[in-house]
């Protein structure tokens, strides 16, 4: 997922170093549509969560890393306030006018470092904590919550769109 946000991350960049920030407001009426995709897919992911059984003998869980990216991607691309950052404040810091090639990559690897490595820490936190609750008895309840407050929060940004 974390390769998803900071795959979003270099799409907002690029647009603030070209100076697009037209094409920023083009995809504005885009981000709606974005915005319910990610909504369902938040429902559909709390639902799926609410409604699986619970096995706390075989807590492993088989996911596809693409849709992990994608969804990395498409959580980071709906963030109106994500391109707002980069195209209203990112030209303040950096003369987009005079980057080359060079300041680019500099640029896309301090976002790497920067976005990634705390994204990865979050990620690492999560895992730890994951497995310490997977083998707890009230992995079920916890479950279902989990599921209903992903399916809310789905929800609550469908009807914010």
């Amino acid at each position: 997922m974390t390769t998803g946000l900071v795959m979003a991350d270099y799409i907002f960049i690029l647009l603030a170093v070209s100076g697009l920030a037209f094409v920023a407001e083009l995809m504005g009426s885009a981000f709606i549509y974005v915005k319910y995709l990610c909504a369902v897919y938040l429902v559909w992911l709390g639902i799926t969560l609410s409604f699986s059984k619970s096995s706390t003998s075989n807590p492993t869980i088989q996911k596809s890393h693409s849709s992990d990216i994608l969804a990395g991607l498409l959580l980071t691309l709906s963030n109106p306030k994500a391109i707002l950052f980069y195209v209203a404040l990112f030209p303040a810091f950096v003369n987009v006018v005079s980057v080359t090639l060079f300041d680019l990559m500099v640029i896309l690897l301090c976002a790497t470092l920067a976005f990634g490595s705390v994204n990865l820490g979050y990620s690492y936190l999560a895992s730890k904590a994951g497995a310490k609750v997977k083998t707890s008895s009230s992995f079920g309840i916890i479950q279902k919550v989990a599921g209903a407050i992903m399916a809310s929060a789905g929800i609550s940004v469908a009807v914010k769109a």
